[in-house]
């Protein structure tokens, strides 16, 4: 049984209907550079013309930065057709883009302590 928001694209028996690569056109490649990490946000600019459902969904989870996995894992897409997507916001200037940032020794030892320090909490 489908909720009454999901339309034709799930069923509750089936999951879902469309195929993941049908939503990007078939296209596997996305215009814009965009690593997992990467952070995406809204500009707030509507996008002209025509962009399917997942778009529009793609579009109101980067209300605030988010990162590309995020939005996959919330889409429940494949990685690589999350990024053809949001490469689509991207061309249209619905959303930007910001490159992961590292910290410049990823092997500092304060940091890795840090890092430890916080697992050790959560256990």
């Amino acid at each position: 049984m489908t909720a009454p928001q999901d339309g034709p694209w799930l069923d509750g028996a089936a999951g879902r209907l469309v195929r993941p690569y049908t939503v990007s056109d078939g296209r596997t490649r996305p215009t814009t550079s965009l690593d997992l990490l990467s952070q995406v946000m809204a500009t707030g600019v509507t996008p002209l013309g025509y962009l399917g459902p997942e778009h529009g969904d793609a579009l109101k989870l980067c209300a605030h930065p988010t990162s590309v996995a995020e939005l996959a894992a919330h889409l429940e897409l494949p990685a690589a057709v999350t990024k053809v997507l949001l490469s689509d916001l991207v061309d249209c200037g619905a959303i930007t883009t910001k490159p992961p940032t590292f910290h410049d020794n990823p092997t500092d030892r304060s940091l890795l302590e840090a890092v430890l320090d916080g697992l050790r909490r959560q256990l």
